[in-house]
């Protein structure tokens, strides 16, 4: 078995499972947001039973649409926070952050176990070696009920990492890098295990970026594994990081992915860092170091959202949110901001933005005509200074 397979069987307490096997596994955490939570709720009270499963082991969070931007979010809060005193479950009720942050610094699960959320970007937690699964809004509910997830065992792929990564070249361009590589078909299903001597190149931070983004390419599991090469997968791909040169992803397809300077020079209207994929601390300090001391340009409005508040206060701490703010750039509070497209930051017909969100599919930011390139925050800061999308300096 394969890493990703040894880690299913212990979950659903078997000595070995295959690919295509059917599976009841244990899951360690079952989480949902603003969005999902509302409606694993309603399907949870059909279900009928009096009790989660554990209620330290269950936690919603008011993440996507805070503050509230219609009556809708709002009344969502109180849907949660009924069912919270109800069961006796954590709810994070708004301003903490982002979900898979807020797992990350106050739920971190163990490498090995087994975590559920009503979210499709799930897959961060394999960053720092848990299974991360997304599922809909019925099937946590049945989680929350029982502690259990039916699934079945995926095919593996295996990326094995070699080389070392140029100074101005990231984990959002390694992930932009393997999306322009399958598309968003092939790994339909699958799971991905990354491993080799080049894991060494990402921080467990760097790491939850490349997994986050896993789901774009329709991976189910996103996985870092060891510097070994693991060969019980369906197929391995090895990559030089040498070779791997800053990345961006055109409108209007998180794979439609290039180096960034086929793009550059391309003018644009607003930047965004932040979200699940890039606003940890990490991510804001490649943004202050371009930064500080020089001015976002006056044709650009430049957004800054913390991926939590552990994230924001350690920013202030710093100095850095006084950096930005005296650069011209924004800070708004710890959230899914527009990555969402329901408030913060929403964009119209004639915007073009360079983000480090995951998505940049038609009307994602608001205007299904604004157009949206992904990349990584080094050339998001690059860009918001020169006003047009600029390769990022080696700092």
């Amino acid at each position: 078995m394969n890493l990703i397979e040894k880690y299913l069987a212990e979950a659903a307490g078997l000595s070995e499972v295959k690919a295509g096997q059917d599976i009841r596994a244990e899951v360690s955490l079952v989480a949902a947001h603003d969005v999902t939570a509302p409606i694993a709720i309603e399907q949870f009270r059909k279900i009928g039973v009096d009790s989660v499963f554990d209620p330290d082991r269950v936690f919603f969070i008011i993440d996507h649409i805070f503050p509230a931007s219609t009556i809708k979010a709002r009344e969502s809060f109180w849907i949660m926070q009924d069912f919270a005193k109800e069961f006796g479950t954590a709810l994070y009720k708004g301003g903490e952050g982002v979900i898979h942050q807020v797992l990350y610094e106050k739920h971190r699960a163990k490498p090995g176990e087994l975590v559920v959320i009503a979210d499709s970007h799930t897959c961060t937690c394999g960053g720092y070696g848990a299974i991360g699964i997304g599922v809909g809004s019925t099937e946590l509910a049945a989680a929350m009920a029982t502690g259990q997830l039916d699934l079945e065992v995926p095919e593996v792929v295996q990326i094995y990492l070699k080389g070392q990564l140029k100074p101005n070249v990231f984990g959002k361009d390694m992930i932009l890098y393997l999306g322009e590589i399958f598309g968003s078909d092939y790994l339909t299903d699958k799971a991905l295990l990354i491993s080799g001597p080049g894991i060494d190149c990402f921080s467990v931070e760097e790491r939850m970026t490349v997994c986050n983004m896993g789901t774009e390419l329709g991976s189910m599991i996103t996985l870092f594994g060891s510097h070994e090469a693991d060969n019980d997968v369906k197929e391995t791909r090895e990559i030089d990081l040498d070779s791997l040169n800053p990345k961006i992803a055109r409108p209007f397809s998180p794979v439609n992915v290039t180096d960034v300077k086929d793009e550059s020079g391309q003018a644009i209207t607003q930047v965004v860092v932040g979200s699940c994929t890039n606003g940890r601390l990490n991510d804001m300090a490649e943004v202050v170091k371009r930064l500080e001391g020089r001015k976002v340009h006056p044709d650009v409005n430049m957004l800054i959202i913390p991926a939590s508040k552990q994230v924001l206060s350690d920013m202030e701490d710093l100095g850095w949110t006084r950096i930005l703010s005296d650069a011209g750039a924004t800070v708004l509070n710890p959230g899914c901001g527009p990555c969402f497209g329901a408030h913060q930051g929403l964009v119209s017909d004639q915007d073009v933005v360079v983000s480090t969100t995951n998505r940049n599919f038609p009307g994602r930011m608001g205007s299904v005509k604004g157009r949206i390139y992904l990349a990584s925050p080094a050339t998001a800061a690059a860009s918001a200074l020169n006003g047009k999308i600029t390769v990022p300096d080696a700092l």
